[in-house]
């Protein structure tokens, strides 16, 4: 057969499937947040390339929150528009869903992002080293810890100004993945977002090592999370034969009609569903912190620089919840008879173990990180309620809880003693004596986090749990119940040692912030409190925005 032959069969071939193959149609304008979003992280990494050193740190700061303000308009934009109730559909081919709850999560992580990185640029906490101001992220990411090399960053006042970018690069992964409407989408999403905040966590200025083993300990456990995530998409995928959430749904509740007879044999295969859906959900769990999958979280939470811990505690839960109710509302509600049960013990255990080991906690970090613990329990609650209004109320839930952890870890950042931050509880003994202000400011968050009437969490509290007891999971009503007694007990106990010890002599500072940081505490009492006292309108809010697109 003659060269010339065997290539006019390859044109032609090629020429025969080249009519078949569809341009991608892409709905530039409702992905518009996200996309401002990676462009500004784009941007940031060229400022890094470009930009002289001295200028950097405004150019990243303005860029960073311009950005997620430009993003959060663009979400508000779609929702006005009626992209989150009657225009709500599935955008990018398929890829990502623009509806109601995606809308109201996107807002919330861009919101609890934009006062996460005034945080990020708080430049007055530390005392000036060689004449320069210097942040909570070291000097200089590369050098050893202890080395000449950072020395000599230190002396030339070096500043990692990478950070921003890194938090945009997690925000914007973070934006898709509540959103995603297919496996792949959402495994994606789960890199993006994950691999910045492992390096964010090794970042940290003082403590140097101990933020490094922070962030070992994340990324391998993170990475042993994704392994179970993707092996829960491959054994689903043999399943259904497609990764999309509504074929899934289709051949799980058996109205799929055309079926691709290559994947006949596996399709409705209930061991691949069963154990795809288990592996899905424990790559989930992982990234929510509840219990058994939580291990990660005290270490992290306390190795990271405050700021990252913030950040992290309030917006990775956001996306994670966002994606977990997408999965089991969208993907698995012909499976409820199966994952609730399971849901069932992972939500108690989590509430009363997040409780129960906070009580024995002594470092302030640890113990906000078990009670984000005992938070995502109660969150889960409401995911388990499987109505409209156990959407609504995880919605609410999840806005309240972002604003009062970010200014909490902010409130963290600003007692100080020679070594840095003073984070033992030992230290905080007194405080209210020393700086009235900051302690009643840190009591607000701590009353909320406790379920104290007149706050943002019992407005959540109140909805998760009526949802529960709606959908039937009266007992685990009573079990959340029980648990935030025993959490209120150690958030007084706090409250206490600030107001009723006697301070030592020896004991820490409180530092003066910038307006970056009061402008985030400010934002943090401010949300606390309006959602605490009138929190109707957002409670509708969430309602409006709590039906998915299927």
């Amino acid at each position: 057969m003659s060269s010339s032959a065997v290539h006019s069969l390859w044109t032609t071939t090629a020429e025969g499937k080249l009519d078949k193959i569809p341009a991608p149609h892409i709905e530039y304008a409702q992905l518009a947040p996200t996309l401002i979003v990676v462009g500004a992280a784009v941007i940031g990494v060229l400022v890094e390339a470009f930009v002289p050193r001295r200028a950097r740190y405004v150019t990243q700061v303005f860029l960073s929150v311009v950005a997620l303000a430009a993003a959060f308009a663009a979400v508000v934009g779609l929702a006005a528009g009626g992209y989150g109730t009657t225009k709500a559909h599935i955008a990018a081919m398929g890829a990502v869903a623009v509806d109601g709850p995606a809308l109201f999560l996107q807002g919330t992580i861009l919101l609890a992002s934009i006062v996460a990185v005034f945080t990020f640029a708080e430049r007055r906490l530390d005392p000036e080293t060689h004449g320069n101001r210097v942040d909570s992220f070291a000097a200089q990411a590369a050098s050893v810890p202890g080395s000449d090399s950072e020395k000599s960053a230190l002396k030339a006042g070096f500043t990692t100004t990478e950070v921003f970018p890194l938090a945009l690069f997690a925000v914007s992964g973070m934006l898709v993945f509540p959103a995603a409407n297919d496996l792949l989408t959402l495994f994606v999403a789960l890199e993006v977002f994950s691999l910045p905040l492992y390096l964010l966590c090794a970042l940290a200025r003082r403590k140097r090592l101990m933020s490094q083993e922070a962030a070992v300990k994340y990324f391998l456990l993170g990475a042993f999370s994704s392994a179970f995530l993707l092996f829960g998409i491959a054994l689903l995928y043999g399943y259904a034969g497609s990764v999309s959430y509504a074929t899934i749904a289709d051949v799980v509740s058996g109205s799929v009609q055309n079926v691709d007879p290559a994947l006949a044999g596996t399709m409705g295969n209930d061991a691949l569903l069963l154990i795809g859906g288990a592996m899905l959900l424990m790559g989930l769990l992982f990234k929510v912190g509840a219990v058994p999958f939580h291990m990660w979280t005290p270490d992290v939470y306390q190795g990271a620089p405050t700021p990252v811990t913030g950040f992290m505690a309030a917006a990775t839960k956001v996306a994670a919840f966002g994606a977990l109710l997408r999965l089991l509302y969208v993907v698995l509600p012909g499976m409820s008879w199966d994952w609730r049960p399971v849901m069932w013990g992972v939500a108690i255990i989590t509430m009363l173990g997040g409780a129960v080991v906070a009580i024995t906690q002594t470092d302030i970090k640890r113990l906000l990180a078990y009670s984000s613990i005992a938070h995502a329990g109660f969150i889960l609650a409401g995911v388990i309620a499987t109505n409209a209004d156990g959407i609504s109320s995880v919605l609410f839930y999840l806005g309240a809880y972002s604003f009062v952890t970010i200014g909490a870890f902010a409130v963290v950042t600003l007692v100080r003693d020679a070594g840095g931050e003073a984070t033992h509880l030992s230290k905080w003994a007194g405080l209210g004596r020393r700086s009235p202000l900051v302690a009643a400011v840190f009591a607000v968050f701590l009353l909320a986090f406790a379920g104290i009437p007149l706050t943002s969490g019992f407005s959540g509290k109140f909805a998760v749990f009526k949802a529960a007891a709606e959908g039937g999971a009266g007992a685990l009503v009573v079990v959340g119940v029980i648990s935030s007694a025993v959490a209120a007990f150690f958030y007084i106990r706090v409250i206490v040692l600030m107001f009723f010890s006697e301070p030592k002599a020896d004991g820490p500072t409180v530092a003066v912030p910038s307006p970056l940081t009061m402008t985030t505490i400010g934002v943090g009492v401010a949300v606390t409190l309006v959602l605490g006292v009138a929190p109707q309108y957002f409670l509708d809010l969430a309602h409006h925005a709590s039906v998915f697109v299927r």
